[in-house]
């Protein structure tokens, strides 16, 4: 099975740049690593293409111009770039366990998208793994929420990793897919601008079409690095995108995946 981990990424290139080393360091290595940038300045392109030419993972970088927070369009070009058969999701401010890929892969069944959990860092444990570059979080490492969430455990993701229908609690910073699933509801939804639902709503189109969602517990995890919040200007329009899918059964978005299918000029 062919496997790409997207990265999405705007202007944290020391945090990009730890995220991406655990991704290059995992017990089975992904097919491919994109790094999906919502318009960073050319240092972060520097650093993934450095990054590319010491490692025999195929990392590449796509790229869209800053005019606004758009996860959902460079998610898109991400996408349509990648070869490969299931997509892992995740934001540049996480970074991985060593098996993350390995149990993500593990959890991949046909008719699921997955569901991940994560660790919340605190403002001063970022702090200390970005100055020291030591990426490994323990169980009783001080400052961390959801401190049950650095447990790794066959027997409690078994017991615990269950099946849901619900739209809560859905976030793309451990997030997993198969492509020709995200090709049926054309992606994630370019309507969508500013923080807020762009995951939610392609979550939602998934479910339309029959696809269900698995929560994974006590594997894939992922660590969440402290980042101020994001600008909640735009959480009303977005609700309101948000209902109107929901309430309208909608199974396919107008402004999506398939206008970057063969046309990624801006990926490298």
């Amino acid at each position: 099975m062919k496997v790409v981990l997207i990265i999405t990424t705007y202007n944290n290139i020391e945090v990009l740049r730890l995220s991406l080393k655990t991704a290059l360091h995992q017990t089975v290595a992904p097919t491919e690593i994109i790094v999906a940038d919502d318009g960073s300045t050319p240092d972060t392109a520097r650093l993934v293409n450095d990054l590319a030419e010491r490692t025999e993972t195929p990392l590449y970088h796509c790229w869209q111009e800053d005019i606004g927070f758009r996860p959902a369009r460079c998610r898109n070009m991400a996408i349509a770039r990648s070869s490969a058969e299931y997509c892992i999701l995740i934001d540049g401010d996480i970074i991985l366990d060593v098996h993350f890929i390995e149990d993500h892969i593990r959890h991949a069944r046909h008719g699921f998208f997955v569901q991940g959990s994560r660790v919340i860092l605190s403002k001063e444990k970022t702090y200390e793994i970005v100055r020291s570059a030591d990426t490994r979080v323990g169980l009783f490492d001080y400052k961390i929420g959801n401190r049950k969430n650095c447990i790794r455990s066959a027997i409690l993701s078994r017991l615990f990793s269950v099946k849901n229908k619900k739209l809560g609690g859905i976030k793309t910073c451990n997030f997993a897919f198969w492509k020709k699933d995200a090709v049926m509801v054309n992606g994630f939804n370019e309507d969508f601008v500013g923080w807020g639902h762009e995951d939610t709503e392609f979550a939602a189109r998934l479910l339309a079409i029959g696809i269900q969602r698995q929560n994974v517990k006590f594997n894939a995890l992922a660590f969440h690095l402290y980042h101020p919040t994001h600008s909640r200007a735009s959480l009303a329009k977005n609700d309101t995108l948000l209902l109107e899918t929901h309430k309208n059964n909608k199974k396919w978005c107008e402004n999506g995946l398939d206008k970057h299918i063969g046309n990624c000029t801006q990926c490298t």
